[in-house]
């Protein structure tokens, strides 16, 4: 085996544990990230359902009541002549 060939298979080598190492850090950040998730998902869930609970126990608000319009009486045709 010439240098040359030890040294084309040791930086084979070296590339594969170089992104064995990628692909180890990619896999922790991703497991990470999806830890951050589920977490921030329950914490909005259990908000969600406490806003739910608290919308049932308390009265419903009050319908504001309908207003009429009262417009100005209307001139009759008549009146002008």
């Amino acid at each position: 085996m010439t240098s040359d060939q030890a040294r084309q298979r040791a930086e084979r080598n070296f590339k594969q544990e170089e992104r064995r190492r990628d692909g180890r850090a990619a896999m922790m950040e991703y497991e990470a990230q999806a830890v951050a998730t589920r977490k921030k998902i329950e914490r909005l869930k259990a908000l969600r359902l406490a806003k739910e609970a608290q919308a049932q126990t308390a009265e419903p608000p009050a319908k504001p009541a309908k207003r009429r319009c009262v417009s100005a009486p209307m001139k009759e045709a008549n009146d002008d002549r």
